[in-house]
């Protein structure tokens, strides 16, 4: 059973929307692309929730505003019961030591005109902690951590390979000691090999410095290694939760069912159920009617056109938004042998 002490980020009815174009000859209106639509999400200290979905779902919307990256349109994050919300911008980055992220593109995401060690030491410059001797230390501490030579500090990031800038970016994150660190997509740009060697970074991090991640990810096969709980996310909205183990072995959602059946199998005599789904993903722009899953749900009812199904904890203690799932009419998901 979760407490409150176990808490380290929540988030109720989290909302981002984007303005949407008005049709052309100043005829229609400007609907709002509705990216994160209503998310109450918590992530229990010490844990990796990771975070699942199509391109274009809100999985890195999601994160980037629980960090206030870009600005909730509604809604409430709070770290450690601290609604960071309401902050002002000095309290905000006094808050924000504790909230890091590690970018999806580790080439991107480093300026090409600073050294390694001018752009781990920028987060102690902007928050003014130590001289220039102390940084220089932290700057070598940070390598060794993410067991990067000491003199990398004092090249640029073309002089290193995807693997290795990538850790030059966890460094990045890791320079104030965070608690809480946003993967995004961390390990998607890399090789299969490097991403291996990464995902074991990142939980020997993990596990030395007592970090919390929230793993947003395509690689369905990573997210199931590193992660304790997963986040099913569809249209801006979490339509499934549950423990790792639970969710691949026995998916509740319809899409998330859709999801694993993507999965390449293991062995050509391996069979698994592949559900079909109808259609295109539904537009974000404008307010959804019913659930937005159903005009591609091999399962829908009427009921599943008309009324939003809410998060609905089930015997196993998983949440899934889905009529069927949570009064127990949805079909079993068979797989053969």
């Amino acid at each position: 059973m979760t407490t409150v002490a176990d808490v380290l980020i929540e988030t109720r009815g989290l909302h981002k929307h984007f303005a949407g174009r008005k049709l052309g000859f100043g005829f229609g209106g400007a609907a709002a692309v509705r990216a994160v639509d209503g998310v109450d999400l918590t992530i229990r200290k010490g844990e990796t929730l990771g975070l699942v979905g199509e391109s274009g779902c809100g999985k890195s919307t999601l994160g980037r505003a629980i960090l206030r990256l870009i600005e909730p349109t509604a809604g409430v994050v709070l770290h450690r019961g601290i609604e960071l919300t309401r902050l002002n911008r000095a309290a905000m980055r006094a808050e924000r030591r504790e909230l890091q992220i590690i970018f999806q593109d580790p080439f991107g995401s480093l300026n090409p005109r600073k050294t390694v060690g001018a752009t781990i030491a920028e987060a102690y410059a902007i928050h003014r902690l130590g001289g220039r001797a102390e940084r220089a230390r932290w700057v070598g501490e940070m390598l060794d951590l993410v067991a990067l030579p000491r003199d990398a500090a004092l090249r640029y990031p073309h002089e290193f390979s995807g693997g290795q800038r990538q850790r030059i970016g966890i460094a990045r994150a890791l320079a104030l000691r965070p608690g809480f660190v946003v993967c995004d997509e961390a390990v998607s740009a890399l090789d299969v090999s490097v991403q291996s060697q990464i995902v074991n970074l990142l939980q020997d991090l993990q596990h030395e410095l007592g970090l919390t991640y929230l793993f947003i990810s395509h690689n369905l096969a990573v997210v199931r290694h590193i992660s304790n709980r997963v986040a099913v996310m569809y249209l801006g909205r979490i339509v499934e939760l549950a423990d790792v183990g639970d969710l691949f072995d026995r998916p509740a959602h319809p899409y998330t069912r859709a999801l694993l059946s993507a999965i390449p199998i293991r062995h050509p005599d391996e069979r698994r159920e592949q559900p079909i789904l109808r259609g295109d993903p539904p537009t974000p722009i404008g307010e959804a009617i019913g659930c937005r899953f159903a005009g591609r749900c091999p399962f829908a009812e009427p009921r599943c056109h008309r009324n939003d199904p809410q998060p609905t904890a089930l015997a196993d203690g998983r949440s899934v938004a889905c009529h069927l799932a949570a009064d127990g009419t949805l079909p079993p998901m068979t797989v053969a042998p």
